[in-house]
């Protein structure tokens, strides 16, 4: 929309949002305004008080008419706001008429101040152009140079006055931008932190519960099958230690995400200790940030239920490579057999691929999973 026929906008025309130095200056000059007028009624010697009082009258009149057009124009509505500038400009030559020159010499000079600050300028320069042609004509005395002097001045006051509305007005929007961008932000952050609560909740349930459902399970086929009571009892005590290692895992996923955990090295240690696997550390080893140091842990545990769930028995080697701006795990299975009839293919939720990639690709990383030569390989690379 071209500046000539474009509003100014709500922002620039509103005054809720001036500072209260800025709004207490403009009540200031308004007050002043209507008390020069108004001095100049009941300073008129020659009026008798049936003309003051519509001197008067028409002074009220006129602040709610100003009063008007500061809402119509506010709201946009060209129409309303044309009709009410109009009158104010007929009242200030019937007043010119009357002989109250000072009276209509105000009222001209703010409809030419107020059209160029608040109407489209293709509405707003012939009005105020009509306000101070009036103006120098009829209401100045026969000194030219001050009454152009005085146009110009009007002029070029209107005009500043539009301009440094229209920048507080942009300045307004902006914030109001920035604000929604923030809130944004924050939504986004706290979505973000659902997922990745979500994330931990799945990880920690899928290890811990379907590593439980192994034991309980063979337990169940060994009760069936009438196995000693020491067998029995030894599948038990298993499932209780993969309770409590759950329990134990809950609580490092809440201090992963309070961003208090231990090494990843430690952690791997210890998970290949109870799983009589094997841990291959290469390169110089650093503290991960917590991200990559969570991830590391996840795919971990995620690949090494799936070697219980599918292939029971087999052989497991880890690999953890630093690198100069990432880290490398590599999870191996050798010679596993075919998974027991113990129901655990259907135990987790059967997301454990896809939400270890999806855990790789947030960080900016990768994971590669599929059959080797003689069992599975998994390979997390994430930046660190």
């Amino acid at each position: 929309m071209s500046s000539w026929t474009s509003w100014p906008s709500k922002e620039a025309l509103s005054r809720e949002n001036r500072p209260i130095v800025r709004q207490g200056i403009g009540k200031l000059v308004r007050l002043l305004i209507v008390s020069g007028a108004l001095w100049a009624i009941l300073a008129g010697a020659h009026l008798n008080r049936w003309q003051t009082a519509v001197a008067v009258a028409g002074l009220a009149a006129a602040v709610a008419a100003v009063w008007a057009f500061f809402r119509l124009t506010l709201r946009h509505r060209m129409g309303p706001s044309l009709a009410v500038l109009v009158s104010m400009l007929a009242a200030a030559f019937v007043l010119q008429a009357f002989d109250h020159r000072t009276f209509a010499t105000v009222v001209w000079c703010t409809c030419a101040v107020l059209a160029m600050e608040r109407l489209p300028l293709v509405v707003a320069v012939p009005a105020s152009g009509t306000a101070l042609i009036a103006y120098a004509l009829l209401g100045t005395s026969d000194n030219w140079l001050v009454t152009v002097l005085t146009v110009a001045g009007l002029s070029l006051a209107g005009y500043i006055v539009r301009l440094d509305a229209e920048a507080r007005g942009q300045t307004q929007r902006l914030l109001a931008q920035e604000r929604a961008a923030r809130a944004a932000e924050a939504e986004s952050a706290a979505l973000a932190e659902r997922a990745r609560i979500a994330r931990e909740i799945h990880d920690v349930l899928a290890h811990s519960l379907s590593a439980q459902t192994v034991h309980l399970e063979a337990t169940r086929l060994l009760i069936e099958r009438g196995a000693e009571q020491d067998v029995v009892l030894e599948r038990v005590i298993a499932a209780r230690r993969m309770a409590r290692e759950g329990l134990a895992e809950t609580r490092q996923a809440l201090s992963a995400l309070r961003g208090d955990m231990s090494p990843v090295e430690e952690f791997l240690r210890e998970l290949v200790a109870s799983e009589g696997a094997d841990l291959d550390v290469c390169g110089d080893a650093r503290r991960l940030p917590a991200e990559a140091g969570l991830a590391v842990r996840r795919v971990a545990q995620e690949a090494m239920t799936n070697v219980r769930k599918h292939a029971p028995g087999a052989r497991v080697a880890l690999r953890l490579e630093y690198r100069s701006d990432e880290v490398e795990l590599e999870f191996r299975d050798f010679g596993g057999r075919a998974p027991v009839d113990n129901s655990l293919g259907a135990s987790g939720s059967g997301y454990g691929l896809r939400g270890m990639r999806e855990r790789a690709e947030l960080l900016g990383g990768a994971l590669d999973a599929g059959p080797a030569e003689e069992g599975f390989v998994v390979r997390l690379r994430v930046p660190a």
